[in-house]
């Protein structure tokens, strides 16, 4: 590294009368930016989401003369967090694909996925506080099919389970709402980009062309 007639060395810049290597001035995405790291969150908040529904969300306390052979008596029935609150299962999976989407997908469609995902999330939220403000609605479905009866009066105890989906469906929507600023920084690879970044490289010869051509690209 070489000392210039000013002082300063080579790789270094002035602002302000103050001396800053170069280095410093090219600085990464953050951490909460990063492409990879903010996909991995919305995938996983999704599959909480997912996983959730295929747990007993419900438990059913029946009189053992209105169960049917199905039903064990001593655990009550169990209805699962799929068939207490079916659109949670939907939603989650558009949140899924929503979040994998927003990783190739240009400025503008990142706009409309997020906007995707947030109402995915909002929904999912929803339909699981539904279930925990009136558990016995939710379940009358399954006690109907299990019972032949409906609007029994029993008890239905709440698990965690419908707690969990509504922790991931906030999270989820917190981490959709970073796509945008996040998406700044991360580059859009198309067949176009890659064109413009060989113009500004320089005028390509007959082989650069084929080369390019071969690959999708236009040269022209």
């Amino acid at each position: 590294m070489g000392v210039r007639e000013d002082g300063t060395e080579d790789g270094a810049v002035q602002e302000g009368g103050a001396i800053q290597p170069a280095a410093a001035k090219r600085t990464g995405a953050p951490v909460w930016a990063r492409k990879s790291s903010l996909v991995l969150i919305i995938a996983a908040m999704a599959l909480a989401a997912f996983g959730s529904t295929t747990q007993t969300w419900l438990t059913v306390h029946l009189d053992p003369a209105q169960l049917g052979q199905a039903v064990n008596s001593q655990d009550g029935l169990r209805v699962q967090g799929s068939k207490a609150a079916t659109t949670v299962t939907a939603l989650a999976l558009v949140a899924l694909a929503g979040g994998l989407a927003a990783s190739i997908a240009g400025r503008i469609a990142r706009w409309i996925i997020t906007a995707i995902i947030v109402l995915a999330s909002a929904g999912i939220v929803t339909a699981a506080v539904t279930v925990m403000a009136d558990p016995l609605a939710a379940a009358q479905g399954s006690i109907a099919a299990a019972t032949g009866i409906t609007g029994s009066s029993v008890q239905v105890s709440v698990s965690a389970f419908p707690a969990l989906a509504v922790v991931a469906g906030i999270l989820l929507g917190l981490s959709a709402l970073l796509i945008i600023p996040a998406g700044r920084y991360w580059k859009t690879r198309t067949k176009y980009d890659a064109a413009a970044a060989g113009a500004a490289e320089g005028p390509a010869d007959e082989i650069d062309s084929w080369d390019r051509l071969s690959r999708g690209d236009d040269p022209t």
